[in-house]
């Protein structure tokens, strides 16, 4: 039971001024701009977008701005954004095999078809500071190449053109599709939900739970076969036209995670797969998604449930950071009258615990008396 906050309209007006005396900073120092917040902090705009479902890279910076860089309450924002916003229509699938290719790497071939593209990454930093940065510097210009349009196939469709991993899992296009930012969740989860949580759900987490699969928790020895990073066209069918119309690119990170299997009495020794796909640049989260996504088919490749991370209950339930937010952060609210019902019952309890020391204490002291008489 909790006890609303009545009065002190006067001090939550100061602490909304105290937060935006605090949001602007030191007054001799230029205002961050959305543009720079998009353009320089663009990996926290990303991942802002990809946990608050909605690409709109102005917004997302607006939201980081206005949440101090706190990229959890950013998240919220957007997501409450979101819900105002009307729904026209549905996509078609986002076509992977036609991203203009940004980025694209893989741990399992060293020389494949398209070759490795490094393209922005920390990978090969020596993760020391730079103090060069604090100076606004240019940076020299990075080399460049004219684009191909020859087509990159994927590792994994390599391997299964020998039949080395498992056929990609076709959804029937006869069963719509859940939409979980407008259904509750529900168990058990098919896979494309399952994948929707995890797209929104916190990288942290998701980290975390990538991280135990590969210390023992639900093993199955992952190998990276591609991370591609680049700009995918969206298409909607518009009903007076009847054919697929391109309406804008996002950029988005997919990975395909390739895992060994044993095989069974239904299935050859061969390879599965894991898999990834969040908007703009966010390469450990689509590596943790593809690990929790493989955790997470252990009931259609016969296996068993042993950690936390084939649990999808668990791995669902907790994933979103706002509805963690939520729960964890009411706590700050009023609690008066539960606590004082609980602080209530340990005074009795304290009471009537010495209440029965002293009657004990007293029955003591009456047998050792009969016992010297």
């Amino acid at each position: 039971m909790y006890v609303a906050v009545k009065g002190g309209e006067s001090a939550i007006r100061n602490a909304h001024r105290l937060l935006a005396d605090e949001r602007r900073g030191d007054r001799s120092v230029p205002d961050v701009t959305l543009d720079q917040i998009a353009g320089q902090l663009a990996l926290a705009v990303d991942r802002v977008m990809a946990e608050g479902s909605l690409y709109d890279r102005d917004l997302a910076a607006l939201a980081v701005k206005q949440a101090r860089g706190d990229l959890i309450e950013a998240i919220f924002l957007i997501r409450a954004y979101r819900t105002t916003l009307p729904r026209f229509g549905a996509s078609e699938p986002v076509d992977t095999a036609r991203m203009r290719i940004r980025r694209r790497i893989s741990a399992t071939y060293k020389d494949l078809p398209g070759g490795q593209l490094l393209g922005p990454t920390f990978d090969y930093t020596h993760r020391l500071l730079e103090p060069s940065l604090a100076e606004d510097t240019a940076p020299p210009p990075p080399e460049t190449a004219a684009a191909s349009d020859a087509p990159i196939p994927r590792v994994t469709d390599l391997l299964g053109g020998e039949g080395l991993i498992e056929p990609d899992p076709e959804a029937d296009p006869d069963t719509p599709v859940r939409d979980l930012t407008r259904e509750p969740l529900e168990f058990p989860a098919d896979r494309s939900l399952r994948l929707q949580g995890l797209a929104r759900g916190d990288e942290g987490f998701l980290l975390a739970l990538g991280y135990s699969t590969q210390r023992g928790y639900a093993r199955s020895h992952p190998f990276v076969g591609e991370i591609r990073i680049g700009e995918v066209e969206i298409e909607v069918i518009p009903e007076e036209l009847g054919f697929p119309v391109t309406i804008g690119r996002i950029t988005v990170t997919e990975c395909q995670m390739v895992n060994q299997f044993k095989g069974s009495a239904k299935a050859p020794p061969q390879f599965t797969r894991g898999y990834g796909l969040v908007f703009g640049q966010s390469e450990r989260k689509a590596m943790s998604m593809a690990l929790v996504d493989r955790a997470l088919r252990w009931n259609e490749l016969g296996e068993e449930p042993t950690a936390p991370a084939q649990d999808e209950e668990f791995v669902l339930s907790h994933a979103d950071n706002i509805r963690a937010t939520g729960f964890v952060e009411h706590l700050k609210l009023p609690h008066y009258v539960d606590f004082q019902a609980e602080l209530e019952l340990v005074r009795r309890m304290h009471r009537e615990a010495a209440a029965f020391s002293g009657q004990t204490d007293e029955n003591l002291g009456t047998e050792h008396q009969e016992a010297a008489e």
